[in-house]
């Protein structure tokens, strides 16, 4: 899953493309990205005709070495199953007791 980080010169953001190809959506019918870089409001990611989803972010760059943040799909049944990306800078423990991990985006350059 490509996350791929462009940082701008004309301010402290760097612009993130977050994408999931269509062999790890496993079949999703939509899926949204929760991240802390927005208090865990969820953005859906667009769906393509060839089965990835995709969105663009602005992040802020001051104050925060990272964010952490997950994927939720919805499959056609209308169950939900969290999906971590391969491509994520590190993936850390969520804080919830349950071992379950959250991805991390660094923003530092």
């Amino acid at each position: 899953m490509p996350i791929k980080k462009q940082y701008l010169k004309s301010k402290p953001v760097v612009k993130v493309t977050f994408e999931i190809e269509k062999e790890e959506a496993l079949g999703a019918k939509s899926i949204v990205l929760l991240s802390e870089h927005n208090n865990w409001s969820a953005i859906e990611l667009k769906k393509f005709k060839n089965g990835k989803f995709k969105v663009t972010e602005n992040i802020p760059t001051d104050g925060k070495e990272g964010y952490q943040f997950i994927y939720i799909a919805t499959a056609d049944q209308g169950n939900e199953f969290t999906i971590l990306p391969s491509g994520a800078d590190a993936l850390v423990d969520n804080g919830m007791n349950n071992g379950d991990k959250n991805a991390l985006l660094e923003i530092t350059q």
